[in-house]
């Protein structure tokens, strides 16, 4: 272990390097966008990304996902005591839910979440699959949300509206991809009530205009959750809101490229052309004082047990170990300040 505050540095520059090299081998998108977030901010969210990505490759990728589950549950429980698993991606989310006060219930729903995908999980209504999403994504729209220093009910909630959104654009994307490796996501009873038998059609997926109707509806309430989801950019620092903005607009404009392809997302996997990937990044660079119309709406009740879990740790630090982490903190801000001033 580290015997002091240098040494701690040191380490903790050569984990979050390990992070980034693991977010390079298969979460390129990520990488990209975290670009536009402030320094501050950067590392800690690399460090998240790459602990839910080890996460979600330990629970999906193994013969036993009950028991990788329950192993990720147990590292969880050590990095919240401050004794991570000497791992890069342990050690790093360890520094990180102290010095940020991210609550336990937060990757351990996610954990959670990744267990119902490798045991293949149906969802019969909307509200069912988004008890899915809100483990997740939304875990993560609520971990980022806290990693900006966003700690309001109204902000968490707009922050897991995004990451729910986000889940439903995917599960539009990937129909025929989930299909084929007998996956379903879609509301069974959407697609009973446009006349398709879920099991007969997971067993021969096609595309016809009935499948095109029920991804029309799902994208459509996906896209009413963007729009809530906007609100919440209000809510964030403005150094912030380039980063989170552009992932809004990208992802919805994945959804909006499956209905530029008549919904047709069974013979091919949608694909958002560059162009327009460049104009959504360029439109959310401008567009940082979103309307804050829908702040006031409550969680949905899929992330409300998150937004109340985020939101009661408050913004003091608990334990000696996340106090000294909140002191260091507070030091290399004031003497950033400092600098600045002597500067100018």
């Amino acid at each position: 272990m580290p015997t002091n505050w240098s040494e701690s540095a040191e380490v903790a520059e050569v984990d979050l390097a390990a992070c980034r090299a693991q977010l390079a081998n298969g979460s390129r998108t990520f990488l990209a966008a975290s670009l536009l977030l402030p320094r501050a901010v950067r590392g800690p969210a690399c460090a998240l990304y790459a602990f839910c990505r080890l996460a979600d490759d330990a629970v999906d990728g193994g013969d036993d996902p009950h028991a990788a589950a329950q192993m990720l549950r147990g590292r969880l429980d050590r990095l919240y005591r401050g004794d991570p698993w000497p791992v890069a991606a342990d050690r790093a989310l360890a520094a990180v839910v102290a010095r940020f006060g991210i609550p336990q219930a937060l990757p351990a729903a996610l954990i959670e979440g990744f267990e119902w995908d490798a045991a293949g999980r149906r969802y019969d209504t909307i509200a069912e699959l988004e008890d899915y999403a809100a483990r997740v994504a939304g875990t993560v729209g609520a971990m980022m949300a806290l990693l900006m220093g966003a700690r309001d009910e109204a902000a968490l909630a707009r922050a897991c509206d995004l990451g729910v959104a986000m889940q439903l654009s995917n599960i539009a994307r990937d129909v025929g991809e989930d299909a084929r490796a007998g996956r379903l996501y879609l509301p069974r009873r959407w697609l009973h009530e446009a006349g398709i038998d879920p099991e007969a059609w997971l067993a021969a997926p096609c595309f016809d205009t009935r499948l095109a109707a029920v991804l029309a509806r799902l994208l459509a309430h996906a896209d009413g959750l963007y729009g809530r989801a906007g609100a919440g950019v209000a809510c964030l620092p403005l150094a912030c809101r380039p980063s989170i903005n552009a992932a809004r607009f990208l992802y919805a404009a994945i959804g909006h490229e499956v209905a530029r392809r008549g919904f047709d997302s069974v013979s091919a996997r949608a694909v958002v052309p560059r162009r327009r990937k460049a104009a959504g990044l360029a439109r959310a660079l401008v567009t940082l004082w979103p309307s804050p119309a829908a702040q006031a709406l409550p969680a949905l009740p899929a992330t409300r047990y998150l937004v109340e879990a985020a939101a009661e740790r408050g913004t003091r630090p608990q334990g000696a170990y996340e106090r000294a982490l909140w002191v260091l903190d507070l030091f290399e801000r004031l003497e950033r300040r400092d600098r600045l001033q002597r500067a100018g």
